[in-house]
């Protein structure tokens, strides 16, 4: 019997945000080349998003590309871009048939052309899919995003088309590259690294944590349901007691 049997769905998760990490621990256990790492992570992602859907997640987002993973060597690098068009290129039709679309967040600028053009190409071509949202975060940092955000507002109080008085949290969301998503109800990591590394700062000061050793080339679809139904176990009280959450229920 597969764990989406014990699933809960009435209480599902709207939005999974997963940190997908290991690929290169996982290749250099086997004594291979990260890259390897690399390819079967890409396996992973593909196995997670039909679980999802399967599961009737709303949203899935997946940290691709952080703006930290710059600093890598250049061949590393190179390697992910390529790797990242190739996976692009080939599931583009099946996402468009499963019903899935993708969306990017983060400074998609910073890409290669070649990089840019493809990911472009696959958002238009799913723009249709009902069925589940894929958010991929490439190149992509809470630091950086707060950073792009702040200047934004800064300049709209210049250009009087915004008040100071008018900013509150919602103005803030408002202006995040996540602005049309809700916030993350799930936050995997897998590769067992217990932090969230820059990753979805304000969108998850309310959302529950999932860490688990498993290297992200080994995820699959049981161990996605395995970390829903921890979640499934979980009072969310945002700042309430247990009472008050009992009553409204």
């Amino acid at each position: 019997m597969s764990l989406i049997d014990k699933l809960d769905h009435k209480r599902l998760p709207a939005h999974i945000a997963i940190i997908m990490d290991g690929n290169g621990r996982w290749a250099k256990t086997r004594g291979l080349d990260r890259s390897e790492g690399h390819k079967k992570g890409v396996e992973a992602i593909r196995r997670v998003v039909e679980a999802a859907s399967t599961a009737s997640i709303q949203y899935l987002t997946l940290y691709a590309f952080s703006t930290e993973n710059w600093r890598r060597p250049s061949d590393e690098v190179n390697g992910l871009m390529d790797l990242m068009v190739y996976a692009l290129t080939r599931e583009t039709a099946d996402l468009k048939k499963n019903g899935v679309r993708i969306i990017a967040i983060g400074n998609i600028e910073r890409l290669p052309d070649y990089v840019r053009e493809t990911l472009q190409e696959c958002i238009q071509e799913t723009a249709g899919g009902k069925r589940l949202t894929l958010v991929i975060a490439l190149s992509y940092s809470s630091k950086w995003e707060l950073t792009e955000a702040v200047k934004k507002i800064c300049n709209d109080v210049k250009s009087g088309t915004l008040q100071e008085e008018e900013i509150s949290e919602v103005t803030i969301d408002n202006y995040l590259s996540t602005h049309a998503l809700p916030d993350p109800d799930l936050l995997i990591r897998t590769g067992g690294e217990q932090r969230i590394s820059n990753f979805l700062l304000w969108q998850c000061a309310y959302t529950e944590f999932y860490f688990t050793d498993t290297f992200w080339p080994d995820f699959n679809d049981e161990e996605l349901y395995k970390a829903i139904l921890e979640f499934q176990k979980r009072e969310r009280r945002y700042g309430k007691i247990s009472e008050q959450i009992e009553y409204e229920q």
